[in-house]
Parts: C-alpha cells; sequence; structure tokens
C-alpha cells in the first residue's frame, strides 16, 4: 500500500473508528474496476478513501461492508455487472469478486488498580484480544508488559473514559474504588465489575446511593465480579473475571458444555476386547 493508504487506516484505527478494507480480487469482461483496487467503507456505509467502480458496484460493495462490520466476519462479494438492478438504467456489463474485510476496534479493558489480579487481568485479557489499559500510579511496564497503556498520572480518573463496547474492573484493594466506579458510572460501558470483599463493597455502593445513582446504575455493578468457578487465588479471581467478560462479549450462557448424564461410565474394552484392565491377567 502507498503512504496514502496507511495513513487512511492508520488515522481510523488511532480514532478507535470500525471500518471495512474491500479490495477487488477478480474481474472479468468489462469492469472499470481493475483487480487489487481498493476502497475503505466507514460505518455509515460511505466510499471514505479508493474506489472498486462506479455506481453498479459501490452501493453493493458499500451494503455488504455495513454486513460485514456488523457481524464482525469478512465475505466475497459477487457482483454481476451485467444485472440493472444494480446500476442506474443500464448494464455496465462484466462480472466482479470483492472481498470485504471489517476492521473492529478492540475492545478496552480498564483496569483501575494494581497487585497480582491486575496483572493477571492484564496478561489473560490481552491474550483474549482485549486492548488493555491499567491506571494506577504504581504501575510499570516490567509487571504489566501486555498493557497497550499505562496511565499513572490521573489520581482524579479524568481519563477513565470507557466507550459502549469496554470493560471496567476496579481492582485498587480499596484505594479510590468508589471515585473510580462513580466515573465508570458516567460511561456506558459494557461491563463495570469491582473486586473488593461483600462488606467494602457494600460500602462502595452506599457511596454510590448517597451521591444519587439510582437503582439502574447501581444494578451496572457486577460485585461480586466473576462467574463462580470456586476461585481463591488471585490468578483464579482475574481468570474467572475474564470468563465473564468474555461470556458478556460473546453472549455466552455460562452453562457447562457438557451435559452431565448421571450414568457411571462404562468401562473401555481393551485393544484384545477382552474387558480387562491394563496389567490385569
Amino acid at each position: 500500500m502507498t503512504q496514502d493508504w496507511l495513513e487512511v487506516l492508520r488515522n481510523l484505527r488511532e480514532r478507535r473508528q470500525a471500518h471495512a478494507l474491500a479490495t477487488v480480487i477478480e474481474t472479468q469482461g468489462s469492469a472499470s474496476a481493475k483487480t487489487g483496487s481498493k476502497a475503505v467503507i466507514d460505518t455509515d456505509g460511505r466510499l471514505v478513501h479508493g474506489w472498486v467502480g462506479g455506481g453498479c458496484a459501490e452501493s453493493t460493495v458499500c451494503q455488504a461492508a455495513l454486513a460485514a462490520m456488523r457481524e464482525g466476519e469478512g465475505r466475497i462479494v459477487e457482483i454481476d455487472l451485467n444485472d440493472e438492478v444494480l446500476g442506474v438504467g443500464m448494464p455496465c456489463g462484466g462480472h466482479m469478486r470483492v472481498f470485504v474485510e471489517p476492521e473492529l476496534p478492540r475492545p478496552v479493558l480498564w483496569i483501575m488498580g494494581h497487585g497480582r489480579v491486575a496483572e493477571t487481568l492484564c496478561a489473560v485479557g490481552d491474550q483474549v484480544g482485549l486492548a488493555v489499559r491499567v491506571s494506577d500510579a504504581t504501575v510499570t511496564r516490567d509487571r504489566y508488559p501486555a498493557a497497550d497503556e499505562l496511565i499513572t498520572d490521573d489520581p482524579g480518573y479524568d481519563r477513565l473514559q470507557p466507550a459502549g463496547e469496554d470493560f471496567v474492573v476496579i481492582a485498587t484493594q480499596h484505594k479510590g474504588d468508589h471515585l473510580s466506579l462513580d466515573r465508570a458510572l458516567e460511561s456506558s460501558a459494557r461491563y463495570i465489575a469491582l473486586i473488593a470483599s461483600r462488606k467494602r463493597a457494600a460500602l462502595v455502593l452506599d457511596y454510590l446511593r448517597e451521591r444519587g445513582r439510582d437503582d439502574a446504575a447501581i444494578a451496572r455493578v457486577r460485585s461480586p465480579a466473576g462467574i463462580d468457578i470456586g476461585a481463591r487465588t488471585p490468578e483464579e479471581i482475574a481468570l474467572s473475571v475474564i470468563a465473564e467478560i468474555v461470556q458478556v462479549r460473546r453472549g455466552g450462557s455460562g452453562a457447562p458444555l457438557a451435559e452431565p448424564t448421571g450414568e457411571t461410565p462404562k468401562e473401555e474394552p481393551t485393544a484384545a476386547g477382552s474387558g480387562s484392565r491394563a496389567g490385569g491377567t
């Protein structure tokens, strides 16, 4: 790609704007676009850079881009340029195949706090495809190598500005948890969790009520955080929280995948078919 293309794509990524890249992968007959022609389409279905053909193809590609961004999956679009329905009253002639690839910004996992739970949240959050931002005055790169950003100069949590697809986990060990949680509730974040003891969580929620947060706002706070896996260690607690985040992100039920039958498994026969245990007579 030329520098212009790289600049356009880089700007969209930096602004965390979803978009789709359409590439002509095959043409036959009379087609104005050539193999390799590209276009970038935004979330309004507008072509913002490049070109993949005129009116006969552009509207179809833009509609396919919107669907690809909505579903999060790429697709190949077959465009019959002889079809008058795609044009403006006269067929263009020819045939095109266009690969439409959505690029969606990674949801951000905002981790407020430090410690072993926060460190594990950062490492595993990165592994499951989240962009991780850790906010705490004491965090260092050697402890959070997978973090996309470390915020160490934000005591008032002014930079805590999650988007609607983001996840927020408060793990401050009682230091400013009420303030950061109050700030998080000002956002449209899809997941807000507080890791704290039940006693501490009750105090924090009472503080939020005193601040005027209504029942609907309080209900957004997940505390205790995570899925019940019997977690005891900091690493296990972090794993249970990440599991809940994945469940929310992917729409899972949280139920076991295997259904218990209530039957005792039958003993497998040996290769000789004798049914005896290994090592038996």
